[in-house]
């Protein structure tokens, strides 16, 4: 199968058959392999889980080694809105892709993402026909809430971390968007991390491992 967008595909062992899947969207400037190096203490945790960890949907304008889900050049919010859209669009399309693939229901799918892949993350989960397991959103926020709550067509929980000393995404937007999703009926878990910059420290990445563990009722 070739799916939409170049992807970097950890399986679980041979022989075992797939019940769930996590689907990682990395920064921007980053890339599926780069976003796929949480998966070497996770998957020892979560038997039966395919982690899909998809390029961005062009090479960053800032970084061309690397990849963009939407371009960050201008300081335009409508632009900006209008290319992340963009990119929702292309990641539902793998997102159909993968479940077809693999025969796995919305329900067996954890979206996750950091940055600017948690921003999309985020989008995707609360704009689907139906919820996802979860989602899990590092150092991210929401694009934009008053486009969001008109477009929202569904409620996935979910567990968002940022670092308290972050200064590429303030961690102020974690409390923005902790509050959108309290007022819109959304169920949250958050968890700043303390003496963080903008990066996946391990304590995150143990707390997020544990959520998606007791999402996918994992012992």
């Amino acid at each position: 199968m070739t799916f939409c967008l170049t992807t970097t595909i950890i399986k679980p062992e041979k022989n075992i058959s797939i019940k769930n899947a996590i689907i990682l969207l990395h920064g921007y400037g980053g890339d599926g392999k780069d976003i796929s190096m949480i998966t070497l203490n996770w998957k020892r945790f979560l038997p039966n889980t395919i982690f899909l960890c998809p390029n961005g949907l062009e090479k960053c304008v800032i970084n061309p080694t690397g990849y963009q889900w939407f371009d960050l050049t201008r300081d335009d919010s409508e632009y900006i809105l209008e290319q992340s859209k963009r990119a929702e669009i292309k990641l539902k399309q793998f997102i159909e892709e993968i479940k077809d693939e693999y025969s796995l229901k919305n329900s067996e799918i954890c979206l996750s993402g950091f940055s600017q892949g948690s921003m999309m993350s985020l989008n995707l989960g609360l704009t689907s026909k139906e919820n996802y397991n979860c989602i899990v959103g590092f150092s991210g926020k929401v694009i934009n809430q008053e486009d969001l709550i008109k477009r929202k067509t569904s409620s996935t929980k979910m567990l968002l971390l940022h670092g308290d000393k972050d200064e590429v995404v303030s961690p102020t937007f974690l409390l923005e968007a902790k509050d959108f999703l309290i007022r819109n009926n959304i169920e949250i878990e958050t968890k700043m991390i303390k003496d963080c910059e903008h990066h996946i420290p391990v304590e995150a990445s143990s707390v997020a491992l544990n959520y998606i563990k007791n999402s996918f009722k994992i012992k």
